[in-house]
């Protein structure tokens, strides 16, 4: 175990619990109210002994104590806390580790208003979650990805760049691109490696693609940047983009991509991408 990072970290974080503890009602837990108790909220020992935990232990975080404390202890604290999303990730950042429970998807019930979205973007666009399966996207993305997102099925990124043969043909410099798109995921799921669903997608890449499996094995970790985007497309010919992509506020496994027309290197091919009429369409 760690300890807080700094002074200031702790007595942020020392003021936030105590505020949390504060606000609630003895009556939410069964427990007894009277005259004699002038602790607003839940005493110190109450929440404590509510979470399993030393008595001492929290007094001290409240004290903004330099102390140990665990992503367990924290995750129990959270429990009878009872914190929204934003207040458990902001208890978590303050006292500097990772949430255990980050490995839970939040992409599962989304709002339709996350997913429509993507069709008032007047460029491809596309969305994708934890695993990078599209989770919408755009008629000027589908009409791009030939072999991906105009197919039936599950429109994952990983799979169609590196299981699918038409991905080497439509995507130029496509070694170059799908090393750089390994060392992305890389990154991207450094905080989620014991997801399953994780897990068997890399598996099975591992397995059926020996360029995934050499890129993978090479552990380049590279971010999510935006820069040149070159396409063959077999109809539209050569295509140049500019990428662009966002994190979703609220949905932070969310990941909104954006190919934006570079219009000082612009082409006939890539005007006649950005001329197609708009139409959206989520995955299946």
């Amino acid at each position: 175990m760690l300890t807080i990072r700094s002074s200031e970290q702790r007595r942020q974080l020392a003021e936030f619990v105590r505020a949390l503890r504060q606000r609630l009602s003895p009556t939410e837990f069964g427990l007894a109210t009277g005259s004699r108790r002038r602790t607003p909220g839940l005493r110190r020992e109450e929440v404590a002994q509510l979470c399993g935990l030393s008595a001492t232990w929290y007094t001290w975080i409240e004290q903004a104590r330099d102390v140990s404390v665990s992503p367990t202890a924290l995750a129990r604290l959270a429990g009878v806390l009872r914190l929204g999303r934003a207040e458990r990730a902001y208890l978590f950042e303050l006292a500097g580790k990772r949430d255990p429970d980050q490995n839970r998807s939040d992409t599962d019930h989304l709002p339709s208003a996350a997913l429509s979205c993507v069709e008032t973007i007047q460029s491809p666009a596309y969305m994708l979650d934890r695993c990078w399966n599209a989770r919408s996207w755009n008629a000027r993305a589908e009409r791009l990805f030939v072999g991906w997102l105009d197919q039936p099925g599950e429109a994952n990124l990983l799979q169609f760049i590196f299981l699918q043969p038409s991905a080497r043909a439509l995507i130029c410099e496509w070694e170059q691109r799908a090393r750089r798109v390994a060392a992305e995921f890389r990154a991207a799921c450094s905080a989620h490696l014991n997801d399953p669903s994780l897990r068997k997608l890399i598996e099975r890449l591992h397995r059926e693609s020996r360029d995934f499996a050499r890129f993978w094995d090479e552990h380049g970790v590279l971010d999510r940047e935006g820069g040149e985007r070159t396409f063959n497309h077999p109809t539209d010919g050569f295509l140049r983009y500019q990428q662009v992509t966002f994190a979703l506020a609220g949905y932070p496994d969310l990941k909104l991509t954006m190919l934006v027309r570079d219009r000082s290197k612009a082409g006939p091919g890539t005007n006649r991408g950005a001329r197609l009429p708009p139409r959206s369409r989520q995955s299946r």
